[in-house]
């Protein structure tokens, strides 16, 4: 089974400024009331992902990124340097809200991985539409 994209960042010099001018440009919806600032998106409709608009500290480069949701985070980041990958960001575990790591890929593009299940809750999932059964009376021939 793939790993989903389940989040983007986009992590500017200045994440105010960044995070006014995507809500203006995008119509996003940008919620950073929280200790870090880090601004959660969410686009307002169902298709596409949500995501994040932050700032990195002054000693860093601004970028962007995506993140793929994965069922073992360490295994997946072993797996991922042993193919060439170095380790940007190390596991973390932030409680109550998500375990995730950085990696670089053997190109230098910054990618990142959540640890998550691969399936939706069972409560989550749409229902497949029920086919409908043509009756065996309807589809007989008369003679």
């Amino acid at each position: 089974m793939g790993a989903p994209v389940v989040h983007f960042e986009i992590m500017s010099r200045d994440g105010k400024r960044a995070q006014e001018f995507y809500s203006s440009l995008f119509g996003w919806n940008i919620d950073s009331n929280n200790p870090w600032a880090y601004g959660m998106v969410k686009t307002g409709v169902k298709m596409g992902i949500n995501g994040g608009v932050g700032q990195v500290d002054s000693d860093k480069q601004p970028y962007v990124t995506l993140y793929a949701q994965v069922e073992n985070a360490q295994a997946c980041l072993d797996r991922a340097v042993g193919m060439g990958a170095r380790v940007v960001l190390p596991v973390t575990v932030m409680p109550n809200m998500v375990t995730y790591a950085l990696f670089s890929d053997p190109q230098g593009n910054l990618v990142g991985i959540v640890e998550g299940p691969q399936t939706l809750p069972k409560a989550k999932r749409k229902a497949a539409p029920r086919k409908k059964r043509a009756s065996k009376a309807r589809g007989r021939r008369k003679r």
